[in-house]
């Protein structure tokens, strides 16, 4: 019985390498997870998502064809039997060592890709857009045309007229301010976001950009990137947020840069309705 249980999970192994090496004969585009990339960052995301793939999967196919090896030898009542050892220190702290250093270089790597997105300014000539998370939508400020944000506080915040960041009545800079549920951004420009929560944790996740960010109360999260193709990507929420999570969804439409200056120029109600046009407009992005 052992040596069919060794066998069967030696055919596990092998089934499962097949299915991610052979990606590329199965779907053509060698992308068996990964939705369209369209940002700057993004090629370089997916290589260490592939590179850390490949060392874990190393590890994962000599663990366990080591474990069938152990079954197949050991399984069986009447032949040899396991013996207990007490083992070599130094065997276990060399590979405890490699072990180590794998994984520490590996997670290196990945610190200086999300250096980039957090630690690093998206510019002066940034489109600037705050986001304010709630249950159970994405709410998205804009500047308006004077490219000045209003002033906001908690207590204007009013769901029922629209006032979903707190926009300050009384502050000019806000008089031409926008609130929408939909991300829109340029072509090939550096968008600069800032992040809030107003009650939960959230999660801002747009995969064309390789983007997830969590929205935390009380915190103002700065993070950036640069979208290099036009068309409608959808943002869902990827942090559950309570009973209503899965709904919890909405889009990001990337403009080409003349139709966004234009768009950017035009007061909250006419950027709406044109907004509307072109949600109708431009199909899903998958």
């Amino acid at each position: 019985m052992g040596k069919i249980i060794a066998v069967i999970m030696w055919l596990l192994v092998i089934g499962t390498v097949l299915l991610f090496v052979g990606q590329n004969v199965l779907f053509g585009d060698g992308r068996l997870w990964f939705p369209e990339n369209i940002s700057e960052i993004g090629a370089t995301i997916d290589t260490q998502f592939s590179r850390t793939l490949v060392v874990v999967g190393i590890a994962f196919v000599l663990s366990q064809v080591a474990l069938g090896y152990v079954v197949f030898r050991f399984g069986r009542r009447g032949q040899e039997r396991a013996q207990y050892i007490h083992g070599s220190g130094k065997l276990e702290a060399i590979w405890t060592v490699a072990t180590g250093v794998v994984f520490i270089v590996l997670a290196v790597m990945a610190q200086f890709i999300w250096a980039q997105v957090h630690l690093q300014e998206a510019g002066p000539n940034a489109v600037k857009v705050e986001v304010v998370a709630q249950q159970f939508q994405f709410n998205f400020h804009y500047p308006g045309a004077d490219g000045v944000f209003g002033r906001t506080e908690p207590k204007f915040i009013n769901d029922s007229s629209l006032n979903y960041v707190g926009l300050d009545p009384s502050d000019a800079n806000g008089k031409d301010d926008v609130q929408t549920t939909t991300l829109v951004v340029p072509v090939g420009d550096p968008v600069d976001l800032t992040l809030r929560s107003k009650d939960v944790i959230h999660s801002l996740f747009i995969p064309a950009l390789r983007f997830k960010q969590d929205t935390v109360p009380g915190l103002s999260i700065k993070m950036h990137f640069t979208a290099n193709k036009a068309g409608k990507y959808e943002i869902p929420c990827a942090e559950l947020c309570g009973q209503l999570h899965y709904n919890m969804r909405s889009f990001m439409l990337v403009l080409p840069k003349d139709d966004y200056r234009a768009m950017a120029a035009m007061s909250e109600e006419k950027f709406k309705e044109r907004l509307t046009e072109l949600l109708q407009q431009y199909p899903i992005n998958r």
